[in-house]
């Protein structure tokens, strides 16, 4: 389903009414003495971590880095307009002039800090924050799509969305600061319910601990982020940290993995299920793929039984979807509204996108990067493909190199060509990073072969396309650059998939 990738205008990303704090009022919430000697000291409108995104008024939060202390950049900050500093003892000896508020572990004290500056915006709002390895993104703008742009927002991977319109927001969970005043601009607005991504990262940095979520939803876990986790379990503990009185009332768990099975025994929130393989409080069944979506019956709690289209193919959409439904009919959503709101979904940027450029097979291209996510793109695609299913894959640089053989091998396990080539390869060889992927590759029945240069081997696959393939192109999804040893160049897989289209048509 084609998505139009350009916002139409852009949402402002802190409150039109900031709020005012004295450096004082700060000091005393932290528990701390304030740094001056008289008077309460400048009065403060703002907080941030970023000193290029200091405003005038704002608290400038020097935080310890993997290469340097943010204190390095207070003189940026008190140039922009900073009144203040907030960082810790080794900040403090690196600072001179400004005012400075010190704490131990500022990190740890800084959600709780934001929540308390912006005066709780998220208190103003239905709150449903949505973990998993796979299907955060989707899930939460269908979401958007089942209640309706203009009531709700969306904070996430592809950035926020607040009443249909874009906000600017980098991470998939932004920092503290950033979140709280992007609720203050929710409440502000009127929204009525925010679904956002929770990240395993956000967890245990700490970035949500200022909210306490009215949903807890669960999708999945399968393997990513070990470059950051311990292990799988470490990873695990991670996600299930959310599923706690200290950060939400009520929890939905999908029954379809262990992880889940067993965080359903785990967390002690009320609990909702909800399962596309087997018995839960919300079931699909009587599923239906075809080839622009999945059509089904939805069971659900007290007798409920309606008719569902998921306007995206694959049995992990109708999880998506289920999820959504299970989560919204929680904070008081009429299920046949939920279903109706999700049918008319435009589809999810870079999620099962398909490209049309008047060609004879199919042309999708989706964020799968990691071995599950491959494996379930291919998986949903088979049964629509009548010819040959081709897949264009990479991997990412500097990130976990265990899943390279492992995308690898799922790639030729369910697809009958893999084109292997790069993707993010960041400060690594392109062509090592192939190696490892191409590895993998040579374990599936699945024909794999090498094109170097992204836009080279999507313009290959397109040539080898005919009519009734399927060409999958994945693992960037919505992202419009390729960074290569360490500089950014423009990408969008959609236009040069589009273009390589028209090149052969």
């Amino acid at each position: 389903m084609s998505t139009d990738p350009t916002p139409p205008e852009t949402m402002r990303v802190r409150p039109a009414r900031p709020p005012r704090r004295s450096l004082t009022e700060v000091a005393a919430q932290l528990g701390v003495p304030a740094p001056v000697a008289d008077g309460d000291g400048p009065e403060l409108t703002g907080l941030t971590l970023d000193s290029r995104d200091v405003r005038p008024g704002d608290l400038y939060v020097a935080l310890p880095g993997a290469s340097a202390h943010g204190a390095d950049f207070a003189d940026a900050a008190e140039r922009a307009g900073a009144g203040a500093v907030l960082t810790d003892a080794d900040g403090a000896q690196r600072l001179t002039a400004m005012p400075t508020i010190v704490v131990d572990e500022p990190r740890a004290r800084l959600a709780g800090l934001s929540a308390w500056f912006h005066d709780h915006p998220s208190r103003a709002l239905a709150t449903v924050g949505v973990t998993g390895t796979q299907g955060k993104t989707t899930t939460t703008h269908l979401a958007e799509a089942a209640l309706g742009v203009t009531d709700a927002a969306v904070v996430g991977t592809i950035g926020t969305r607040i009443g249909g319109v874009a906000a600017a927001s980098t991470l998939t969970t932004p920092e503290a600061p950033a979140l709280q005043a992007l609720f203050a601009v929710m409440r502000e607005e009127g929204i009525a319910t925010c679904a956002m991504e929770v990240s395993s990262h956000a967890l245990v940095k700490g970035r949500v601990d200022g909210v306490v979520f009215d949903v807890a939803t669960f999708l999945n876990l399968g393997r990513d982020h070990l470059d950051f986790h311990a292990d799988l379990e470490d990873y695990y503990r991670a996600k299930a940290s959310l599923f706690t009185p200290e950060r939400a009332r009520r929890a939905v768990v999908c029954l379809d993995d262990e992880h889940g099975r067993r965080l359903a025994t785990e967390t002690p929130l009320p609990l909702t299920t909800f399962s596309t393989t087997g018995a839960a409080d919300w079931q699909a069944v009587n599923v239906r793929p075809h080839r622009l979506g999945t059509d089904l019956e939805v069971l659900g709690p007290q007798g409920v039984r309606l008719d569902l289209h998921v306007p995206l193919p694959g049995v992990f959409n109708v999880a998506n979807a289920l999820a959504v439904v299970a989560s919204l009919s929680l904070i008081g959503h009429a299920p046949e509204d939920l279903a109706a709101g999700i049918a008319r979904s435009p589809g999810v940027p870079g999620r099962m996108e398909r490209v049309e450029a008047g060609q004879e097979f199919t042309a999708v291209v989706d964020y799968a990067h990691k071995p599950d996510a491959v494996t379930a793109v291919l998986t949903a695609l088979r049964p629509v493909t009548p010819g040959r299913l081709i897949i264009v894959l990479g991997a990412g640089g500097d990130r976990d190199h265990g899943k390279r053989p492992l995308m690898g091998e799922a790639a030729a396990r369910h697809a009958d060509l893999v084109v292997v080539t790069d993707d993010n390869p960041r400060s690594e060889s392109p062509a090592a990073i192939r190696a490892e992927v191409l590895s993998g590759a040579a374990q599936g029945p699945g024909e794999a072969l090498e094109v170097a240069g992204r836009a080279e081997a999507i313009a290959h696959a397109v040539g080898l396309a005919r009519r009734g393939d399927t060409v999958v192109v994945a693992g960037k999804g919505h992202e419009r650059g390729q960074e290569v040893a360490g500089v950014v160049q423009p990408f969008d897989d959609r236009v040069v998939l589009r273009d390589a289209i028209g090149g052969v048509s």
